[in-house]
């Protein structure tokens, strides 16, 4: 884009912009890059220019603008901070050094250095939501030229990145076209057959219900025409990765998704999205439990809009959105749709952002600065924040009647958190909507949630199972981590010896000093409670402490160790059983790490079940034989489990080789099939088989959804 370009482009929506700031902006952009160039080969000023006009496109201040043309001088040239303030001002210069902070980002480092680079990240954004936004865009034109970069290794990571950190970020402020954009890139990076089998499967569709939907388009014109109610009505195709991820959380194949096409009706007013709600209701009959409102309760990033889904035409599932063109823009553009003018400046409007019925678009980022103030292990810090940022949203009450908004999942710890750290400390039990319920119990939108309280603070060890919430997780692990420190020496203390013993060595003799002075602690029994905890791992001991080991050597240890039953399995699961207990993994739901699991104590041991297993329902009334466990940082690191999937597949020739083909790509090692309920058409087959943990189990789940042959694909339980 050429100077003038980007210029006239600011001019379109700022007339009184200050060009003579952009136009020296560009200038220093320009010559401070010199010769540099990127990995396409095109000179380096290209990009900071490109994301200048990414943000064009949301309307944002200058500030904003020359902000993108600077925001790699400070990192990759010889400018300082100090230069950019006194040749562009303070505002600028905070901006700029605020999105060079965030450049540092890279989820495959060490966990301290991640944590500390999070840490800036969340500190700056919070403070001002125009650099998160100047740093959307810069990874957004980074996605799209990622192609470029010869290396797998690394685009993998910056895909992965982006899609951990970057797209929630995006979402959480609502700017659901670069959220959208962002996933959609990094799909397309990291599970390119998925995307590919699901496009396939949109082209079939696109081509047997392309007219269908052109006709309910115009049916539904009709109808709100005829009533009065202008209207702009289309259909629109929901995109691979949001396919893929609701493969992944929902127990259904392609087949049955109910809102792969979704038709958006916008009308002129508030008024006007609930009348012609009304008249759709007449029209057709609606799906209760497919309606929500989030006009009169608000999504936490200010989306706005009705959801319903009714049965149209020929028994047709017509998922619509009913919303205005204020609504609609904020549903794009999140925060960005809120700059405008105002008493002859142009800038971000929080005025009409709370008439249009939003709230501070920081306010969920926020929410990390309070977890970063209970301070805590690095690992705790970017597990509490991917929670805050990735999940969606389940509305509860308090008994008088205040909102609390919370992720999906959310129990009644989350909710008593939320309201206050206190409240959480204290808590004893919760009533939902006047009855007593166990803790464990998640939350429904709409529950009125009383919390009862004790008369002191009293947090048992494993509460952390029972949370989602960062916040939550936080606030208790910062009082277990007081009572915790003996079980942690005793992992980590299991966790080097079973090391050692894999490698040959013998423990007796071997001096740790190299090891504790080399990663900085003071005594042999710190490094045992910081390996328990996840903080140091045997790998980096048995470097320091025998240089010379050959890579065979090591292999034995970086090797995945298999998750079985009996009482070495207490190195893979913590909690509150009594010494020498004999730990069984339950075979009706098969847990694996990353799974939420409880345990039931037996006389001789304890059965460890998934938290939502069916089988559970027998020991409601048991309470006392109920424990409270949790996964070692050891049982996620190189481990496999044993689970077992149910795949409903078509009853024709080589669907069988096709499903094991795709387990195969997706690392599952199939050790056992088994088929049942054969019928003519589709039979079900059991499927044994060793997989990583719970994510990789979810991925190969989406994976064989997303396959034409198969109908369904899940984890059976009970």
């Amino acid at each position: 884009m050429r100077q003038y370009e980007l210029i006239e482009r600011v001019r379109a929506y700022e007339p009184d912009a200050d060009e003579a700031l952009l136009n020296k902006a560009y200038v220093y952009a320009v010559r401070m890059h010199g010769s540099q160039t990127r990995a396409s080969g095109d000179p380096y000023f290209a990009h900071p220019v490109e994301v200048a006009g990414i943000l064009t496109e949301y309307r944002l201040d200058t500030a904003s603008i020359v902000t993108a043309l600077l925001h790699d001088v400070i990192e990759d040239t010889q400018a300082t901070r100090a230069d950019i303030e006194t040749l562009f001002g303070a505002e600028v210069a905070e901006l700029v050094e605020g999105v060079t902070k965030l450049s540092k980002l890279e989820l495959t480092a060490e966990h301290t250095r991640q944590a500390e680079n999070l840490r800036k990240f969340i500190l700056a954004i919070s403070k001002d939501v125009r650099v998160l936004l100047v740093k959307l865009a810069d990874r957004l034109h980074n996605m799209r030229t990622l192609h470029f970069i010869k290396t797998p290794a690394k685009r993998e990571r910056i895909a992965r990145e982006t899609l951990d950190i970057y797209a929630p970020l995006a979402r959480n402020i609502g700017c659901h076209r670069i959220c959208s954009e962002l996933e959609e890139l990094a799909f397309e990076q990291l599970n390119p057959m998925a995307r590919t089998a699901i496009i396939r499967r949109l082209e079939t569709l696109r081509g047997e219900q392309g007219k269908a939907v052109s006709t309910v388009s115009g049916e539904i014109a009709r109808i709100l025409q005829a009533n009065g109610i202008p209207s702009r009505v289309f259909g629109r195709e929901k995109h691979p990765f949001s396919i893929w991820r609701k493969l992944q959380r929902k127990s259904i194949g392609f087949s049955a998704l109910s809102d792969i096409y979704a038709f958006r009706v916008i009308v002129d007013s508030e008024a006007d999205c609930y009348r012609a709600l009304g008249l759709i209701h007449r029209a057709w009959p609606c799906m209760p439990e497919r309606f929500k409102d989030f006009i009169s309760t608000p999504k936490r990033n200010n989306y706005r809009s009705i959801h319903t889904t009714v049965i149209g035409p020929k028994g047709m599932r017509i998922e619509m959105q009913i919303r205005t063109e204020a609504m609609d823009r904020v549903a794009e553009d999140g925060v960005a749709a809120h700059w405008r003018y105002k008493n002859q400046s142009y800038g971000f409007d929080a005025e009409h952002m709370q008439a249009e019925g939003g709230r501070d678009p920081l306010h969920n980022l926020r929410q990390l600065v309070a977890v970063l103030e209970h301070g805590g292990d690095a690992e705790d810090l970017v597990e509490h924040a991917k929670l805050e940022l990735f999940l969606d949203q389940t509305f509860a009450f308090t008994p008088k009647g205040k909102l609390v908004t919370l992720p999906r999942g959310a129990m009644p710890l989350d909710f008593a958190y939320a309201v206050h750290t206190d409240i959480g400390d204290s808590t004893i039990g919760a009533k939902i909507n006047g009855e007593l319920k166990p803790l464990r119990t998640p939350l429904v939108n709409g529950d009125v949630v009383e919390i009862i309280k004790g008369a002191k603070p009293a947090v048992p060890p494993d509460w952390s199972s029972l949370t989602v919430t960062g916040k939550a997780r936080s606030a208790i692990r910062r009082h277990i981590r007081q009572t915790e420190k003996e079980e942690s020496l005793r992992l980590g203390k299991a966790a080097l010896f079973s090391a050692f013993e894999r490698v040959g060595k013998s423990r007796t003799g071997v001096s740790l000093r190299p090891a504790l002075e080399q990663l900085a602690y003071k005594t042999d029994d710190d490094l045992y409670d910081a390996i328990g905890r996840g903080r140091a791992t045997p790998m980096q001991v048995i470097d320091i402490v025998f240089p010379g080991l050959k890579d065979s050597e090591k292999a034995a240890i970086t090797a995945r160790r298999r998750i079985e039953d009996g009482s070495g399995a207490r190195l893979f699961v913590r909690g509150a059983f009594a010494q020498g207990a004999e730990l069984r993994f339950a075979p009706c739901c098969t847990p694996v790490p990353g799974d939420r699991i409880v345990g039931i104590a037996w006389a001789e041991g304890v059965t460890i079940h998934t938290i939502d297993c069916p089988n559970l329902a027998q020991y409601e009334d048991q309470g006392d034989r109920w424990l409270d466990l949790t996964w070692t940082p050891e049982a996620e690191r190189n481990t496999l489990s044993r689970a077992r999937l149910r795949v409903t597949i078509l009853n024709t020739p080589g669907v069988l080789g096709e499903v094991c083909t795709i387990i195969g790509e997706a690392g599952g090692n199939i050790v056992g099939l088994k088929m049942t309920h054969r019928q003519e058409d589709l039979f079900d087959v059991d499927v044994d088989l060793d997989v990583h943990d719970s994510k990789h189990i979810t991925n190969l789940v989406a994976a064989l959804r997303a396959c034409p042959s198969v109908e369904n694909a899940e984890r059976p339980l009970g």
